[in-house]
């Protein structure tokens, strides 16, 4: 039987710790107080130095710092000002610094900050003075160049063996690799080992630079190698010219496999006709095929699952069984899901994806009673194929909420770590990069006991992203109200309020988009909490007349949250309503979206996610539903059916009811199964604070 689990509140812990303090005598309180006032204003006097350090440099930092020579960060002020001043500074103000805090976070920067201007200015003495092995790559690479300027001779296996493993170096190895080339340690067999690399890793790049010391004729062949992975159409297409010789054959099977990737059509036609003329070896050919089959599958092609199902078993692995699977689900083909399934080796099988899978496939099949046991067992999970499995048969969703055990000495001793009490004063002055670093430094080597109480100080701080990244495996996982927060001053509620959609969901995408990193910064440049480019933030601002002060607003909580949940409602009337829809949108754009619809929108929702090209964002529509009916529990103590969130696409209308937090569907109670929690651990509450973790 599942036992139900009480609507949400705050844990008896706090309210414990609550009436202690009101109990606390007024002169203590008064203590407090000025403490608390003195702590508030070293926090502005830093800010301000800060300011004037990091920006400015110089010495105008120290009159606003005058008060601050105990605070716990006033170190970060003297090296941010030196910093700023690279290009002036001299190396003995460098050295006072770093023998004064040489284990601090900024002492690391300066030097490495430093030892690359000296390395610029081409210091090699100075560099030499202050170098430490182990730093980066970049300045290993300076380290040798300094060894080069004072005369010395490279030796390979000395100076070079480990980074010639290294498909690819930064620019500062350039000189040093040209001085070995010109002292005659880049033998042609040395060469070719670094080229087989770099075209294994797809540098292209660095399989190009290496080309030009090899011997003319092998120069050109190794050319081809480059050519096949910077324009693999182009090398398919000379390779009728190309000799039959084992580096051309190598050149022509790693273009067909790009190609594939890019264009299968063109891939098979180009396979058809050099398959005879180069003698390739068995490896090469399966090689080729699978690549062929596998691409092929991923666009769906009619005969892909033909493809897939004759690759002979060597030749399969975990890729191209599952995309057996997603063809078959695709073509709605249910004894073939069922056979592609079969085909996997037991542990893939065990997935739970898999085993949702299977029991659908035997559902459609008529052989519900099969399906039955592995839809129980399934629901048991609170995933988001566990709570999909518990929609198919009625279950109740299986949430065992847990909370961490409180130990206030060792808490106390933890906050007075000089380590721990930076990161947290670092979180509080609005430096969370520098926090999350001083943090790491100081649980290095930690137990799990002292991780988790430093993740529940943290949490208690608002400081919400230490929990996500510490409560990730084992019972740590039921954390619910630490790796899920509701961090109401963010203004989660009332933004998606007035946007008009259902504040789970929102919650749901900010946790897996950021993981509550309010400073999380993509590579594609999408900032804050809930991960927008500047190009969306200024769009979706001019649109709904919010204000917009710049890309790095969307760092301010309150802001991006704002614009993250308008762009939410807009993609969702996009998509009519389809809360799913919207959240593969929000990953993978509107226009593929649309792509995927046109191809196979009559799906139902389910197998349309698992026939989602990308696995990316097959992976985030999964947590996002999976996280929105977490939050939605911890917003109301029951949740909205993973079901309801997923409706059938019928074209783009205004938002549905299925996107906004009124709907009418039936609420989903949330059970936790009685064999399921440790007693000793086992909280009857469903706290109302704290974050997140990769699954439910």
């Amino acid at each position: 039987m599942f036992a139900p689990v009480p609507a949400p509140r705050r844990i008896p812990r706090l309210l414990a710790l609550l009436a202690g303090a009101l109990l606390a005598g007024s002169a203590g309180a008064q203590s407090t107080n000025a403490t608390d006032t003195q702590l508030a204003q070293q926090r502005a006097a830093f800010r301000q130095a800060w300011a004037a350090a990091s920006q400015q440099g110089g010495d105008g930092w120290r009159a606003l710092a005058a008060g601050l020579h105990d605070y716990p960060l006033y170190p970060y002020l003297p090296a941010a000002a030196l910093e700023h001043d690279l290009r002036t500074t001299q190396r003995p103000a460098v050295q006072a610094y770093l023998q004064q805090y040489p284990d601090l976070v900024p002492a690391q920067d300066l030097r490495r900050a430093f030892l690359e201007e000296l390395a610029r200015r081409k210091d090699w003495t100075g560099f030499m003075a202050l170098y430490r092995p182990g730093i980066n790559t970049s300045l290993a690479c300076d380290a040798l160049q300094a060894k080069l300027a004072g005369g010395a001779a490279l030796d390979f296996q000395r100076d070079l063996a480990e980074l010639w493993q290294r498909p690819s170096l930064p620019n500062a190895c350039d000189p040093v690799l040209a001085a070995a080339h010109d002292q005659g340690l880049l033998r042609p067999a040395r060469l070719w080992a670094r080229i087989d690399r770099a075209a294994d890793a797809g540098q292209g790049g660095t399989v190009a630079a290496l080309a030009t010391w090899l011997p003319e004729g092998e120069s050109a062949e190794a050319q081809r190698l480059a050519q096949a992975l910077r324009d693999p159409a182009a090398a398919t297409k000379a390779a009728t010219h190309w000799p039959d010789t084992r580096r051309s054959r190598q050149a022509v099977a790693l273009a067909l496999r790009q190609l594939a990737r890019r264009d299968t059509d063109a891939a098979d036609s180009a396979w058809q006709a050099l398959r005879t003329r180069f003698r390739f070896d068995a490896a090469q050919r399966d090689a080729v095929r699978y690549a062929l089959a596998l691409y092929h599958a991923t666009d769906f092609d009619p005969g892909s699952l033909a493809r897939l199902a004759a690759l002979p078993p060597a030749v399969q692995d975990d890729s191209t069984r599952e995309w057996r699977v997603r063809v078959a689900l695709a073509k709605q083909d249910w004894r073939a899901v069922l056979a592609a399934i079969e085909a996997m080796p037991a542990s893939q099988q065990d997935d739970e994806e898999w085993r949702y899978f299977r029991a659908r496939a035997l559902g459609e099949l008529g052989r519900a009673a099969q399906a039955q046991p592995l839809y129980e067992a399934l629901a048991r999970q609170p995933s988001y194929f566990g709570f999909l499995a518990a929609d198919r048969i009625g279950a109740p969703y299986a949430i065992c909420p847990l909370e961490p055990a409180s130990d206030p000495q060792r808490e106390q001793d933890l906050l007075a770590t000089p380590g721990l009490r930076r990161a947290f004063e670092l979180y509080a002055v609005d430096l969370p990069r520098y926090a999350r670093r001083e943090w790491t430094l100081a649980l290095a080597g930690a137990d799990a006991t002292t991780l988790q109480l430093a993740a529940d100080l943290a949490t208690r701080r608002g400081w919400y992203d230490r929990a996500v990244f510490t409560f990730n495996h084992g019972d740590m996982l039921r954390y619910y109200a630490w790796r899920f927060p509701l961090a109401r001053q963010d203004g989660m509620g009332a933004q998606a309020g007035q946007a008009g959609i259902d504040p789970a969901w929102a919650y749901g995408i900010l946790r897996a988009e950021s993981a509550w990193m309010s400073d999380a910064r993509s590579g594609a440049d999408a900032r804050g909490l809930m991960q927008l480019v500047p190009a969306t933030g200024a769009l979706v601002a001019r649109r709904n007349g919010l204000a917009w002060n710049g890309g790095d607003s969307l760092y301010d909580p309150a802001t991006n949250i704002a614009l993250g949940t308008r762009y939410l409602a807009q993609l969702a009337a996009r998509f009519g309503g389809a809360p799913w829809l919207a959240t593969a949108a929000y990953n993978a754009g509107p226009g593929r979206v649309d792509r995927w619809l046109d191809a196979r929108g009559s799906l139902n929702p389910d197998l349309f996610v698992a026939t989602i090209p990308f696995k990316e964002t097959r992976e985030y529509v999964a947590r996002v539903m999976a996280f929105s009916v977490i939050y939605d529990w911890r917003l109301h103590g029951d949740a909205l059916p993973v079901s309801a969130r997923m409706p059938a696409y019928t074209g783009a209308t205004d938002p549905q009811p299925s996107s906004r937090p009124d709907v009418q569907a039936s609420r989903k109670t949330v059970a936790c199964p009685a064999d399921e929690t440790p007693a000793a651990a086992r909280s009857t509450a469903a706290p109302a604070r704290a974050a997140s973790a990769p699954r439910p």
